[in-house]
């Protein structure tokens, strides 16, 4: 009987749609390159509009999502390290028309 009664419960926590691993991995690596570009292309973003992309991007019962989120954000601190001039202004110019097309900057 106890069996049963987890099994509904089980059942009954399932999110309403199934978030993969590599849809969770794709959302926290983009982005955290996009979090990450904030200061080193010299941006400030909307602090409502990140908020806003995670609420309709990431179901609220994924307790990985800001963990993954927060390596991907130091991986690409890391890389932005190395980058030269050249580097640094593709992806500035990249990081930029993503952030302005979720509206984190205007």
């Amino acid at each position: 009987m106890r069996l049963a009664v987890f099994a509904v419960i089980a059942l009954a926590a399932q999110p309403a749609f199934a978030w993969s691993e590599t849809e969770q991995y794709d959302a926290a690596s983009q982005l955290g390159s996009v979090i990450a570009a904030e200061g080193f292309c010299d941006m400030a973003y909307n602090q409502s509009a990140i908020s806003a992309y995670i609420e309709s991007t990431v179901p609220a019962d994924d307790m990985g999502f800001a963990s993954l989120l927060d390596t991907t954000v130091d991986i690409a601190v890391y890389n932005q390290e190395g980058m030269a001039q050249s580097q640094k202004t593709a992806h500035c110019t990249q990081m930029r028309r993503v952030a302005k097309s979720f509206g984190f900057i205007d």
